[in-house]
């Protein structure tokens, strides 16, 4: 029953995906047509495809590195998100230290702190995971802390009268109690980091970088292709897309309530 409806929902998902899809198509190239907007400013949708088909092993290529690097951010910066919130929450003299920092993080603009992750990093792919953690840092914390604040009192309270004892440990709490209610917000910010994780990979390649979608893109303006451009752009669109509802439907399976 349960395979049955994941999979009505996938399909449903689907279908939704394709109809949005053939309305941005359509629009396209409706502007295209009563604006009669130049090609080298904006293409064809046809032109594009016919792109993406003979340049895909390129497309391919850079796509897989702009791939690892935000699934990596995702997974390190999830668990320094993590490790984050546990941190303040649990720890009040950290609040004074962490705090600060994490607001301030997101108070300099990315294009700002690129080139200096570049600089201390280098040009590989370590800068650009280390700018989709930077990115997708605070939504986690900041999310799954609230999540953690916010667990409802009478919960502790019937739990140490369903216990036995006077008073449980902070451990326990924590695990069984804290942690379950605070994971629908962790969730959110979840899905935030989804959306969000590209963006720190695209401008860490746009900054300093030899491959990656990012690259490919600045190097197609350089050169004037704008087709293969537009085409990276579709992939990096695609890429987003399905990052976001794959983490979507895994949040659903595992956090039921």
């Amino acid at each position: 029953m349960i395979n049955k409806i994941s999979k009505n929902k996938i399909f449903n998902l689907l279908v939704s995906f394709l109809i949005i899809f053939c309305t941005l198509i359509f629009i396209w190239q409706i502007v295209i047509i009563f604006t009669g907007v130049p090609k080298y400013i904006l293409p064809a949708p046809l032109e594009v495809f016919l792109e993406m088909k003979s340049k895909y092993q390129i497309l391919f290529y850079h796509f897989k590195i702009t791939l690892l690097e935000i699934i990596l951010g995702i997974i390190l910066g999830t668990l320094l998100g993590i490790i984050g919130a546990l941190t303040i929450f649990l720890f009040k003299p950290a609040r004074i230290w962490l705090l600060p920092l994490l607001v301030a993080s997101q108070a300099i603009p990315v294009f700002a702190i690129a080139p200096l992750l570049v600089l201390w990093l280098g040009y590989g792919i370590s800068s650009k995971v280390a700018m989709a953690i930077l990115i997708i840092f605070f939504p986690i914390t900041a999310n799954f802390l609230d999540g953690l604040k916010n667990t409802r009192k009478d919960w502790i309270q019937l739990a140490n009268i369903m216990s036995n004892k006077t008073q449980l440990s902070k451990y326990l709490i924590l695990r069984h109690i804290h942690i379950p209610a605070a994971l629908p917000s962790f969730g959110s910010g979840l899905r935030v980091a989804a959306a969000v994780a590209p963006i720190g990979a695209i401008v860490g390649e746009w900054v300093g970088s030899g491959s990656g979608l990012g690259y490919l893109m600045l190097q197609s303006n350089a050169k004037f292709q704008i087709n293969l451009m537009f085409a990276s752009l579709i992939v990096i669109i695609f890429t987003s897309l399905i990052i976001y509802f794959s983490i979507d439907q895994i949040i659903k399976i595992l956090i039921r309530w």
